[in-house]
């Protein structure tokens, strides 16, 4: 038997970067991402966002591999939403995210970034925060690529 803590930051957006996540969504979507994560053998500690990005916090097993994890989520996620009908147009997330591992002393302070998306987003725009990220952990990027 292993003992493992694998603990992932992840962030993607929608399409685009439309703001779509309308507040009757929101909530609901994000819970349905913590219920897929679970179904997954995941547990998503805080899942949140801003009209136009998701961000998880999330243990994921061994099993699963990380790409594998996130593709089902934002499959499952934008399936649950087109077949509620909720928006006028047809709902995708963007073909890409960001995994950033997190280690057990920044969990809290993760936590509570994710839980102060609209806040924070009040002042700083998605694209800002996702480049940041990447920098702050040394991830070389092209950004021609990096939206879509």
């Amino acid at each position: 038997m292993g003992h493992h803590q694998l603990l992932y930051h992840i962030v993607f957006s929608v399409k685009e970067r439309r703001q779509l996540l309308i507040d009757k969504v929101r909530d609901d979507v994000f819970s349905y991402m913590a219920g897929v994560a679970n179904n997954l053998g995941g547990h998503a500690l805080n899942v949140n966002g801003f009209y136009d990005h998701a961000h998880i916090l999330a243990r994921i097993p061994t099993k699963v591999c990380v790409g594998e994890f996130v593709g089902r989520i934002k499959s499952n996620t934008s399936k649950h939403i087109n077949e509620n009908k909720w928006l006028t147009r047809k709902f995708y997330w963007q073909d890409g995210y960001g995994a950033f591992t997190v280690s057990s002393s920044m969990c809290q302070a993760v936590y509570d970034y994710i839980d102060n998306q609209m806040r924070h987003h009040s002042k700083r725009s998605f694209e800002d925060e996702y480049l940041a990220m990447l920098k702050n952990h040394g991830i070389e990027y092209d950004p021609r690529y990096v939206f879509d």
